[in-house]
């Protein structure tokens, strides 16, 4: 019986360094595609690009394979850790109620945002982030980033401010410090502290979606939808902006 403890042992000290390596991850792919810059703007400018476009384009295919490869790497190290999610007392919601609950979700994040929105322009903070604008911008030279902007993104932006920070937060503080906590660290990421209280809304809904069904596919679902959302109002405002005009004309 001792023999058999002791791996047991092993693997469950081995597999608590699991969030550690998530946060490893998210760290490279933020700063490893600096070192990829140059060799591919030069290829998109070989090809006839101007500055902008090739900038544009070079910014897009890096996003889209630094997130993308974030993501395998990421959900290599937590398929190898059966207890990675394993961090709320009481039994999950089952997965219907958990889609259900992402879904709803996203309309919970489209009314906080609205709300925190309204806060900020009265406090004298202009509307609109310079983050989305510079990731549609690039969207439109290199489509694949919105794979990474709606899917990849999301994904591994839950593993690591929902599970990792907040969820080993909440464990030994409380929910609201925990949510305040992987806010700023979310603000901090997208380097736009202009808008801290829009990610603090965001944040502490997606952390509500979390803990409510103890299931991550919740927070995930709510995200991506919104980021779908958000970039497919923003590549078609023009459209949008023409159509309203029409309906204008048309009264």
């Amino acid at each position: 019986m001792k023999s058999t403890g002791k791996p047991r042992k092993k693997s469950t000290r081995k597999f608590k360094r699991t969030p550690l390596y998530i946060l490893l991850v998210f760290v490279a792919v933020q700063l490893l595609p600096v070192l990829f810059v140059l060799p591919v703007f030069n290829y998109f400018q070989g090809q006839g690009m101007d500055f902008d476009l090739a900038e544009a384009a070079t910014s897009g295919w890096l996003i889209f394979w630094s997130m993308g490869i974030g993501c395998m790497v990421a959900l290599f190290f937590i398929l190898r850790d059966k207890n990675f999610f394993n961090i709320w007392k009481g039994k999950p919601a089952n997965y219907a109620i958990a889609v259900l609950w992402g879904v709803l979700g996203f309309f919970m994040l489209l009314l906080g945002q609205t709300l925190a929105a309204m806060i900020e322009m009265a406090i004298g903070i202009e509307p609109g982030s310079e983050n989305t604008s510079s990731l549609v911008t690039i969207a439109k030279v290199a489509p694949v980033a919105i794979v990474a902007v709606v899917l990849f993104g999301p994904i591994l932006e839950e593993l690591v401010f929902r599970r990792v920070i907040f969820g080993s937060l909440n464990q030994t503080t409380n929910f609201f410090f925990a949510t305040a906590v992987s806010a700023l660290v979310f603000a901090l990421v997208h380097v736009d502290f202009t808008h801290l209280l829009l990610y603090f809304a965001t944040g502490l809904i997606l952390a509500f979606l979390y803990q409510h069904t103890k299931r991550i596919i919740t927070p995930i679902i709510a995200h991506i939808l919104l980021n779908g959302y958000v970039m497919v109002i923003n590549l078609n405002m023009d459209k949008i902006e023409n159509f309203l005009k029409q309906l204008e004309n048309m009264q």
